[in-house]
């Protein structure tokens, strides 16, 4: 564990080009909200469950087939998923062919960002906010969460018992468990405490990564100043922009963020893959 936490810190060391801040403090922060005991069964289970969540998004949405830019957003990604205290996961990312504003967390590791979302951003740094949110989702387990309470009253039945049950029935409801992943990422939305969970976990890896704590914040404030239909499927799934802006402001304040100096922007690299394709 310990190779694994330092082979983590240089990583974002060298992609970031800023050194983490306060590390082991920050280290122990997320280790305790993210600590859940996970045996290798569930894994594979919330892998495999995942992965058919993440099928059925890119059934919807398709991919851009960029491969410098898909490999620019995995750097960024993995990076940050290197200290979500998610080690059993791999991380996989990818840029969705959409004008509309949004980014969605499969569960086991699938985290998607629109083109349309890219675009509002204006820095690495507000990239890797909104990509550091969808990661604290699937560490957190959310989705995987709230639907294991949800089989278990109506089925019985956990969600590893699903995956490798091969009865008809079986099939049925882990089937009707993908749909209403679905439906938590389209239409629905997470619980409130879910989405402000995952603003401050967040928050907590641009930290840790040497970004500029203030990216999430200076993200979400441009969203209310569009004037499209590209940002209606964010405010039907997510709680209102001021709330969640007050709230990292709130937590910011409260561990001194912004007595920090400014972390990394990384304009230039996030112009030269983003702008450029």
């Amino acid at each position: 564990m310990k190779k694994f936490f330092w082979r983590s810190v240089i990583l974002i060391f060298l992609l970031s080009g800023a050194s983490a801040v306060n590390a082991s403090d920050f280290r122990a922060r997320l280790s305790s909200q993210l600590s859940q005991k996970r045996n290798l069964d569930d894994i594979r289970a919330e892998i495999s469950f995942g992965r058919d969540v993440a099928a059925r998004i890119l059934g919807t949405i398709p991919l851009v087939r960029d491969e410098a830019l898909t490999l620019y957003l995995n750097r960024i990604g993995v990076a940050l998923a290197a200290s979500a205290n998610r080690p059993d996961l791999a991380f996989h990312f990818a840029l969705l062919d959409s004008d509309t504003v949004n980014a969605f967390a499969a569960p086991g590791g699938y985290v998607f960002v629109t083109r349309g979302a890219l675009k509002l951003m204006a820095d690495e740094a507000e990239l890797a906010a909104v990509l550091a949110h969808e990661i604290a989702h699937v560490a957190s387990r959310h989705i995987v969460n709230e639907l294991r309470i949800r089989s278990q009253d109506t089925t019985g039945m956990s969600l590893t018992s699903l995956i490798v049950g091969s009865s008809d029935p079986v099939r049925l409801a882990l089937q009707q468990m993908v749909d209403q992943a679905v439906n938590i990422l389209f239409k629905r939305g997470y619980k409130q405490q879910d989405e402000f969970e995952s603003d401050r976990i967040g928050t907590m890896l641009l930290v840790f990564s040497g970004y500029d704590p203030t990216a999430l914040k200076r993200y979400l404030r441009k969203i209310p100043t569009l004037e499209s239909q590209s940002t209606k499927d964010l405010s039907r799934t997510h709680p209102p922009l001021s709330q969640r802006i007050a709230k990292i402001e709130t937590f910011a304040r409260q561990n001194e963020f912004f007595r920090l100096k400014q972390g990394t922007l990384h304009q230039e690299r996030f112009e030269s893959y983003v702008r450029s394709h």
